[in-house]
């Protein structure tokens, strides 16, 4: 019967006589057949079929009944034409589209919102049917942060942007449209560092690799996406400093660049930042690649579930230290930093923020404002100059 069909193409021998080729659509997995001899060249132009089919169901424009005339599926299927396209219909296809265009873990946000929220609660509205007040009153419904608010709103009008470039509809009906609720304040502060004393039982509890890359995290700031990428190319031993150029998240399966431009920095290794790395040596260093690996596999870390899961809860439990995410080494480091009266800019550019503004705003309580002699150095330096030029009132000490 000639070749079976590359793995994962989609395509294989049915019969003697045909080729079935499998193909999503509106969320289904379908299977036709073609009448077809598999012979490898045959075998070839079935892919090259399936292929034209998933481009013309990401533009919405497959029409099922007149590709396969005679499938029994057809009749499930009323063709996609803009006035019967569904808003369920049009997300899976805008995101069938934009997964190469995005980030991984942008992509999977998106996902997880358009399949969790958005087609369940508005998904059998025609597209072209949706209205504003249709989101308002749907948001009205939830209890959610303004942040998720946020997030969800902007993947919704993101892909009517696109429905609009595809002249799917004529304008989008959320422009200049936001939408809030008041907040009670939070009851813990996102910004909870690790004090000394949680810091020096955290490391005990750990040995070899795992508190190598605890204690650099601890002391460079780096996101734990950062940590996971970073590469041993990307230190420098002579000026003590290493680069930040990528970043590795769970959806992401592979690098990546950084989460924003600023984020590709270069950053100070400080001293025991510079003597965690310097043991991590005897582990993976001779491996020319990542520099942290799972001491239990032996292979780099696969993004931060797998460091939160295997490496530090079982850490903090030992240690009996209060449970907070791993990201809080990062929140910890800015708050040493500060408290110990380093400057806020080099902060930010050792962190990866454009600019020293979110440094203050978020961790402006750890910055020092009791310094008793704040404010000599400005009056040695200009009083006296001012008051040689004052002008003698009559009645009136100087």
């Amino acid at each position: 019967m000639g070749r079976i069909g590359r793995a994962g193409s989609g395509v294989k021998p049915a019969t003697e006589s045909s080729i079935q080729i499998s193909f999503q659509y509106q969320g289904v997995q379908c299977r036709e057949r073609i009448s077809l001899k598999p012979t490898p060249a045959n075998l070839r132009r079935a892919e090259q079929h399936k292929a034209a089919i998933e481009y013309a169901i990401s533009q919405g424009t497959f029409d099922y009944a007149a590709t396969f005339p005679h499938s029994k599926r057809a009749a499930e299927f009323v063709r996609t034409i803009p006035e019967l396209m569904t808003l369920k219909v049009w997300l899976e296809t805008w995101l069938a589209r934009t997964k190469n265009q995005l980030k991984a873990s942008t992509f999977d946000g998106y996902r997880k919102i358009v399949n969790g929220q958005l087609i369940p609660a508005l998904g059998a509205k025609p597209l072209h049917e949706l209205k504003r007040k249709d989101v308002l009153n749907w948001f009205s419904t939830l209890v959610v942060s303004n942040k998720r608010f946020t997030n969800i709103l902007s993947c919704l009008r993101t892909s009517l942007d696109a429905a609009v470039v595809d002249e799917l509809i004529e304008d989008n009906p959320l422009i200049g449209f936001s939408y809030s609720v008041k907040e009670a304040p939070k009851e813990v502060d996102d910004i909870d560092p690790f004090r000394t004393d949680e810091q020096t039982a955290i490391l005990a509890a750990l040995n070899g690799q795992g508190r190598n890359l605890v204690e650099f995290a601890f002391w460079t700031g780096l996101r734990t996406s950062e940590l996971v990428a970073l590469e041993w190319g990307d230190i420098d031993w002579l000026a003590g400093e290493f680069r930040v150029r990528r970043a590795e998240t769970q959806a992401s399966k592979e690098p990546e660049s950084t989460k924003t431009k600023s984020g590709r920095r270069t950053v100070r290794l400080l001293g025991p930042a510079l003597e965690a790395l310097t043991r991590q040596k005897a582990h993976t260093f001779l491996a020319d690649g990542r520099v942290f690996h799972n001491p239990r596999t032996g292979e780099p870390w696969l993004g931060d579930g797998p460091i939160r899961k295997t490496l530090w809860t079982p850490a903090l439990k030992k240690a009996g230290v209060r449970y907070r995410y791993p990201y809080q080494t990062r929140h910890t480091f800015a708050s040493m930093m500060l408290s110990a009266g380093e400057s806020p800019l080099w902060v930010a550019k050792q962190m990866g923020h454009a600019d020293w503004t979110m440094i203050a705003r978020v961790y402006g309580k750890w910055m020092p404002t009791a310094d008793p002699h704040a404010g000599d150095k400005a009056v040695a330096l200009f009083a006296g100059n001012q008051n040689s030029n004052l002008i003698a009132v009559p009645g009136v000490r100087p």
